[in-house]
């Protein structure tokens, strides 16, 4: 039996949230399966730490796709002409994408489509791509996995898809994610805030994370609440961040708001494990994957009251409408000063966190798998 799997987000020092999403599944569905043939997918040279087990070959086809035009040629030129050649039992893609009319059976991951609802936040040819061809993709595919329940049900009534059609495969929490101790928390303080405390933000600095108006409360938060506490943004910076950088200047946070960029997973770790709380107020998500590495820290959490976000935290969160500043200022307020409900809620993280794992999603990645094998 021979799966082909479209491998292109495998980048080394660079994977975020659907190429963990990828490299975690894969790494274990290919280990659990030795008897199949996996070809994976790459359009530029890879890292052989991608090359999970001996049943992998890579392939590098070109050419590099990272742009609308490029998106096609690889996909409905490049790739299909390699399935077409080689009729796989499957061909799995992770990243929401397959080829139009490719004579093999496919299961796409379609992790959300927020694209849809929001597309000015992507740039104005990437928008415009997503939205005329991922409702194409969905049809195409044999069946479809996605994230959480949220998702599903917004791809049903979106793109007027059978339910039974798409399976649901949760994200999992990293290793690398543990509490921290006093000394090493003590440590990232100094490190990052001067050894003040503070609110995360983790993710990558785009719209949908609704960084200005997180940006906004925590203005208000040190108007009312006068206290060195500094509000920490780490991710890699793509755009609408003048618009941050604005919003910071006006309200006098020049030295108040810390950009880290990109963090190692060790520093990842360790400055959402030392934060006071995560504040995390995107206005769209198809699951939130901070949410659970919060848990897995130990961290308490302020979230969005909406998509799929108090589907994965539960009741391991303090809720908030991510449009509306004073709400979000006054719950940062409340988890601040308030111990006891601050150790509430890592309770019950530590409970709700039990839902995912890793061995968990790829488990139901497989299984979706199985049912176009069979």
């Amino acid at each position: 039996m021979q799966i082909v799997v479209n491998t292109r987000l495998l980048l080394k020092n660079k994977l975020e949230g659907i190429s963990w999403f990828s490299y975690q599944t894969l790494s274990l569905i290919t280990k659990n399966n030795p008897n199949i043939h996996f070809i994976f997918l790459f359009d530029r040279p890879f890292d052989d730490e991608f090359i999970f087990s001996d049943n992998v070959t890579p392939l590098i086809i070109s050419p590099q796709a990272r742009h609308p035009f490029l998106y096609y040629a690889w996909f409905q030129f490049s790739v299909k002409s390699l399935l077409n050649k080689l009729k796989p039992d499957l061909f799995l893609s992770p990243d929401g994408f397959v080829c139009l009319g490719a004579k093999c059976k496919q299961l796409v991951v379609l992790h959300d489509i927020n694209f849809y609802h929001h597309p000015k936040d992507l740039k104005w040819l990437t928008g415009k791509y997503y939205n005329y061809f991922f409702p194409k993709y969905a049809r195409e595919a044999t069946r479809i996995a996605t994230v959480s329940e949220f998702s599903k049900a917004d791809i049903v009534k979106h793109y007027n898809i059978n339910p039974t059609k798409i399976d649901v495969v949760y994200n999992g929490i990293h290793s690398f994610f543990k509490p921290a101790s006093n000394a090493e928390k003590q440590q990232t303080k100094t490190k990052f805030t001067a050894g003040n405390d503070y609110f995360v933000s983790v993710g990558s600095l785009i719209p949908r994370k609704n960084i200005p108006n997180l940006v906004k409360a925590f203005a208000l938060f040190k108007q009312q609440y006068k206290t060195t506490v500094k509000l920490v943004l780490a991710g890699s910076q793509y755009w609408g961040t003048a618009q941050i950088n604005k919003i910071i200047a006006d309200n006098n946070l020049k030295n108040e708001v810390i950009f880290t960029g990109r963090l190692s997973n060790h520093d990842l770790n360790l400055v959402l494990a030392s934060a006071a709380a995560l504040t995390f107020v995107p206005y769209y998500e198809g699951f939130g994957i901070p949410l659970i590495e919060a848990m897995q820290t130990q961290t308490p959490i302020i979230a969005s009251n909406v998509t799929s976000l108090p589907e994965i935290a539960g009741d391991a969160a303090l809720y908030v409408n991510p449009l509306n500043v004073d709400e979000i200022a006054q719950a940062m307020l409340k988890l601040y000063v308030d111990k006891d409900l601050k150790q509430q809620l890592i309770e019950k993280g530590n409970l709700q966190k039990q839902k995912f794992s890793w061995d968990k999603s790829a488990d139901l990645l497989w299984k979706s798998c199985e049912k176009i094998l069979n």
